[in-house]
């Protein structure tokens, strides 16, 4: 477990990741990451063109069939 401390940055806040996550992530400087909500918490992985465009698609589905999910979810 890595402790991190949220600081401010500009007029926003974010999260320095020391070399020993970046390493964990196999992500450097300036790489992009997601920020995704998981069951148990939050979850933070490298950047991957597929999966972003899998979860535009689901968006896509979601948005469409809206309703539908609604009436699933009761």
């Amino acid at each position: 477990m890595i402790k991190l401390k949220v600081t401010t940055v500009g007029s926003s806040a974010g999260i320095v990741l020391p070399k020993e996550a970046l390493a964990l992530l196999k992500v450097a400087k300036g790489d992009s990451v997601f920020l995704t909500e998981s069951p148990d918490g939050v979850r933070i992985t490298p950047y991957d063109p597929e999966f972003e465009e899998d979860m535009g698609l689901a968006r896509q589905v979601m948005r469409k069939r809206r309703d539908l999910l609604r009436e699933l979810a009761k």
